[in-house]
This record gives structure tokens, sequence and C-alpha cells, in this order.
């Protein structure tokens, strides 16, 4: 009399699947944390209501300190318009504005009207409030 049974029951797991999806979720996280790239440099910047995110190709910020920096890079006021200009060579023209409030307005209109003779879009950068 043989009373075991005819239908085994397969005790392994196959983890493809779960791999498959681990990767997935990993290049989802890694592709999304790279469209928001802050700005290095420690600017207090003014608040606004209306906050929209610009993928920033050239970053321009004004210090307190009333320093000029182009992509983190320290340059004279003399020199912000060659260095703009080289920037934006070959790139879709957005220029993002990081002033710091207690800057006079004076400062962001200059570097406003270098980028617009550039032909470039310019964009200020707020934090929301």
């Amino acid at each position: 009399m043989d009373l075991r049974s005819k239908n085994k029951v397969d005790a392994s797991f196959s983890m493809s699947s779960m791999t498959d999806m681990v990767f997935l979720l990993l290049i989802f996280f890694m592709l999304t944390s790279s469209f928001v790239t802050p700005s290095g440099l420690p600017v207090n910047l003014p608040s606004s209501k209306s906050a929209t995110i610009v993928l920033q190709k050239v970053s321009v910020t004004i210090t307190a300190e009333k320093q000029y920096y182009v992509n983190d890079k320290k340059v004279s006021a003399d020199n912000l318009e060659s260095e703009l200009s080289r920037e934006l060579e070959g790139k879709e023209g957005v220029v993002v504005l990081h002033v710091d409030k207690s800057v006079p307005v004076e400062y962001l209109v200059n570097v406003a009207g270098i980028a617009t003779k550039l032909k470039a879009k310019v964009s200020i950068a707020t934090k929301p409030i």
C-alpha cells in the first residue's frame, strides 16, 4: 500500500522577479533625485508663494558680501559676462539666479541684463513659504 502523495510541493522560491523590482526602484530613485540640484553656496533666498522648479543649466549666485559665483566658481564682476557666455555656449539658455535677500536689486538687475543680452532665460531662485 503506497500512501505517499503523487503531487509534490516544490519548496524553492525564485528571487529573480524580486531583484527586478528592486533594480527598477533603484533606477527610479536615482533618476528622480538628480532633477533637483540645489545651489552649493549658503545664500539666504527670499520667500515666494509660487515656487516652480526649473532645471538649472547655469547657476549664478550673489552672496551677501556681493561676491559672484557662476556654477560654484568665484568670478569677478568684470569677468561675469565672459564667464556666462562661456558657460552658456552650446547649452539651452537658462540662468538661475541665487541672490541673497540682503543684496540690493541693482546687482540682480545687472546680472539679469547680462543674461538677457546673451539671449538666455532668467529665473530667480526662491524658497517656498
